[in-house]
């Protein structure tokens, strides 16, 4: 994925504890929620079911035995690197190779999920905000397909931290 742009406008507020929740700036339409899931469960090797780890009317994207390449840090639950959340929040968690999660995060689309902050997860795990318009609709989607690509072995993995030395941040920008 090409430099990420910087996301407009203040971070959404979201929860700090259980369940991690993004608490405003939804889209005013569900049409932009559908088109993200539209999008992301046509990706190959995935199947949509349940989350194994999120809330009730969470969506997870799993991937097929077969398909499941990536390391063990790009997996909340065996085969399950994302999942949507339902209709009063819209926002997604996955993972990503580190790098990417730190410029994710640097650049105002996610934050570490709280058991990352808490040591429990590694930092590839991030909640990205859900999509306020179309131009945000394509970055989202850029991110759930680079979490993909890194859970099916595609992209690199790495560890440590990124280049400049620096993890995702709640705080970073």
């Amino acid at each position: 994925m090409s430099p990420l742009p910087v996301r407009a406008g203040p971070r959404p507020t979201t929860s700090v504890d259980m369940p991690h929740r993004q608490l405003d700036q939804q889209p005013a339409s569900e049409r932009l929620r559908d088109a993200v899931a539209e999008r992301v469960f046509a990706l190959p090797g995935l199947m949509e079911a349940p989350s194994a780890v999120s809330v009730p009317g969470a969506r997870a994207l799993v991937l097929t035995p077969a398909s499941a390449a990536g390391p063990p840090e790009a997996f909340f639950a065996p085969g399950e690197f994302a999942h949507l959340h339902p209709a009063t929040d819209q926002s997604l968690h996955l993972s990503l190779p580190l790098r990417l999660a730190a410029e994710a995060c640097r650049a105002g689309w996610a934050e570490p999920h709280p058991l990352v902050v808490a040591g429990e997860l590694p930092p590839t795990f991030v909640m990205v905000y859900a999509p306020r318009d179309e131009h945000e609709l394509a970055v989202v989607v850029g991110l759930v397909e680079e979490s993909y690509r890194f859970a099916t072995g595609a992209a690199e993995p790495l560890s440590g931290t990124n280049a400049d030395g620096q993890q995702c941040s709640r705080y970073s920008r």
